[in-house]
């Protein structure tokens, strides 16, 4: 088989370089060369241009014509696929965790910041003159050389002259790298606490040497005095050894320096120490109640507790109307083989650690009421049938005004009292009732309470006119006034009937209700409604009431004996009652007229009964007693504080007519 001529390729490919002058001795050598090379190369040619068959595997798939030819295209986004997209973070202004949308896609692979300055700019001249500014410069004629005729490039300001000169080396100035790492940075925190302000105030006198010098003097005159005292003391002795004795002026003058700090920092660390109980009670809501949408929960806030009153239980609660933090406790024994001392306490929501005022009392704490205007005065009813009045401005532990055997005090335990609006000559009174029978009003005159018998309860239902014993009396539990009638009030009584009755009307009652088949424990008008009032007893029942007629609304079986029951002062149809088995019960009629839409278990079933509830009158807080002394708060959610819409009504067209029935219902007649 012939050898293929090659040189032909040869010639061509050597066709495309550019001739060099000097080469022609060397192309025939190369010619010849390639030649030989060729021929050697032939010997293999035959095999090479045989054919070769495509070896394939066995397991390749095998694609059609049509999948060869379609197209498999990918898009290149400019996402970053290990970005996050499910971040949250806390919105302030909504109070609630919101997503980012918007996140950063940029990923960062590599950083290098150069330090490579252009010869020609400012910059590089003021590192320059830095740097090498102690070195000394270089002289070509001194060293022997020739000396050039100084032209535009020699200038000591020229780049050119820059270059030519020996300049010293200096190492590690511009001959470096930087290198960087990433690392986690700590997320910043921050923290804060909420402190009431000190109070402050402005002082302003003027000194003078006779101001000076009645201070001395006065100064001088208390130290006589406790010379004198303090030798008094000494004189007396017992069994031969003389007592010290602090003069009682010194300690109180000491006590009262630190007292009022001594408040405003126990204070300060209570609140730092239930801090995020403050934060729930300010700003925490239920979020699962956009999904009940007629059940409600309660939110446990603080527990008041005192140690020396753990034996006692809570017998009475009531909010102060000017200090919306400030409530008192009534403290006694609704066991009455086991009766003794009592106490009545003051507590503050700012302080829940100890009580603010401290009352001991010789008999067991009933009932209690604080004033409307005047906030300082508490009434305050006793086991022993006595009545009594407190001043949180009188310094010491004993009442201000106190009833007797001579000033007509109860024979039996006063179950509630309750303040009226000032008499005509401007004084102070309170109405009281108990268990013999006598609604009694107290009259703050001077120095002592005068009492006048307002009504007596009968066994017959008829008050009794004749002289005192004619007719077998009646136990009274509860009482309370109309808050738009002055001279209307309901009294309930221990056979489980109420009786509405008139200040300036006593012979009889006005009406009477059969309510309960057991004692009435409370009786209560609506804030709202001036005709609807609620009852509840030891029969296990709630009602509502309108006065206007004999039988009851509304019926409510808790299933167990009823302590208590409170209407809430920012709805008409909400209400809230405590049973024995220690469950709170709050309703609101107008959104499930069955049954309550929050029974919740609050306390220990089996040991602890649940005494008394009351409403805060501005925050959505309620507060519970039970019979171990302790008083708990909780926090309303948002169902359980609806307010009902009012509903008003536009223009009407002539043919329809409003009216008005009995219950409250409004239909329209289509004339």
């Amino acid at each position: 088989m012939p050898v293929p001529n090659n040189n032909a390729a040869f010639a061509r490919k050597g066709s495309n370089v550019q001739k060099v002058p000097g080469a022609k001795s060397t192309k025939a050598a190369t010619k010849k060369k390639d030649e030989e090379e060729a021929v050697e190369t032939g010997t293999g040619w035959e095999e090479w241009s045989q054919g070769k068959a495509l070896v394939r595997p066995p397991d390749q798939m095998e694609l059609t014509e049509a999948e060869l030819k379609e197209e498999n295209t990918r898009i290149l986004t400019a996402n970053n696929p290990h970005a996050p997209q499910n971040i949250v973070r806390y919105s302030f202004k909504e109070r609630s965790y919101k997503p980012i949308n918007i996140v950063d896609q940029m990923a960062v692979h590599f950083v290098l910041e150069g330090s490579l300055v252009h010869q020609d700019s400012e910059e590089f001249d003021l590192r320059y003159k830095y740097l090498f500014a102690g070195f000394p410069q270089v002289n070509p004629a001194v060293d022997g050389g020739d000396v050039e005729e100084a032209g535009d490039e020699d200038r000591p300001d020229s780049a050119a002259s820059r270059i030519n000169k020996k300049e010293p080396k200096v190492t590690n100035q511009f001959n470096f790298s930087d290198r960087a790492s990433q690392t986690l940075n700590n997320p910043m925190r921050d923290r804060i606490c909420q402190t009431e302000p000190p109070p402050r105030s402005s002082f302003s006198a003027t000194a003078n040497q006779w101001e000076i010098y009645d201070a001395y003097v006065q100064e001088l005159q208390k130290q006589e005095k406790n010379k004198e005292k303090q030798k008094g003391t000494h004189s007396h002795k017992d069994n031969g050894k003389s007592k010290k004795v602090m003069p009682m002026e010194t300690q109180s003058e000491d006590v009262t320096k630190w007292t009022m700090a001594s408040k405003i920092l126990e204070r300060t660390i209570s609140q730092n120490t239930f801090d995020d109980i403050a934060q729930d009670f300010k700003y925490f809501e239920d979020a699962s109640d956009e999904f009940r949408e007629q059940e409600g929960t309660l939110l446990p806030l603080w527990k008041f507790q005192y140690d020396k009153a753990k034996t006692l239980s809570v017998t009475a609660l009531c909010w102060n109307n000017k200090y919306q933090d400030l409530f008192a406790v009534g403290l006694g024994s609704y066991d009455f083989s086991r009766q003794g001392c009592g106490m009545l306490l003051f507590y503050s929501l700012k302080n829940p650690a100890f009580p603010e005022y401290i009352y001991p009392t010789s008999s067991g704490v009933m009932c209690l009421d604080i004033h409307v205007q005047y906030f300082h005065l508490v009434a305050v009813g006793f086991y022993n049938g006595c009545v009594a009045v407190y001043s949180l401005k009188e310094e010491g532990r004993e009442p201000v005004y106190k009833s007797t055997a001579k000033t007509g005090k109860h024979t039996d335990p006063v179950w509630q009292v309750h303040w009226q609006s000032d008499d005509m000559d401007s004084n102070h009174n309170f109405y009281s009732v108990s268990s013999d029978g006598r609604v009694v009003s107290w009259t703050l005159v001077k120095n002592e309470l005068v009492f006048t018998d307002i009504i007596r309860l009968t066994l017959t239902g008829a008050v009794s006119e004749g002289p005192k014993g004619a007719q077998a009396p009646t136990s009274g539990t509860s009482f309370d006034f109309h808050k738009q009638i002055d001279y209307m009030f309901l009294v309930g009584t221990e056979e489980g009937k109420i009786h509405k009755c008139s200040k300036t009307y006593s012979s009889q009652f006005l009406e009477t209700y059969d309510a309960h088949s057991m004692a009435v424990d409370t009786v209560k008008w609506n804030y709202f409604h001036p005709k609807v009032f609620v009852s509840c007893s030891s029969d296990w029942t709630v009602k509502i009431w309108d006065h206007t007629i004999n039988t009851p609304m509304f019926v409510f079986d808790l299933q167990a004996a009823v302590g208590d029951v409170a209407w809430s002062p920012y709805s008409s149809t909400v209400f809230a009652a405590v049973t024995t088995d220690g469950t709170v019960h709050v309703f609101d009629l107008n959104v499930n007229k069955y049954e309550a839409i929050c029974q919740q278990l609050v306390v220990d079933k089996k040991k602890t009964k649940l005494t008394h509830v009351e409403f805060n009158p501005i925050h959505p807080v309620i507060i519970v007693g039970d019979d171990r002394g302790y008083v708990t708060s909780f926090k309303l959610s948002p169902n359980l504080r609806k307010k009902p819409k009012v509903r008003v009504l536009t223009s009407l067209p002539a043919w329809f007519y409003l009216l008005r029935i009995k219950k409250d219902k409004t239909v329209f007649l289509n004339l």
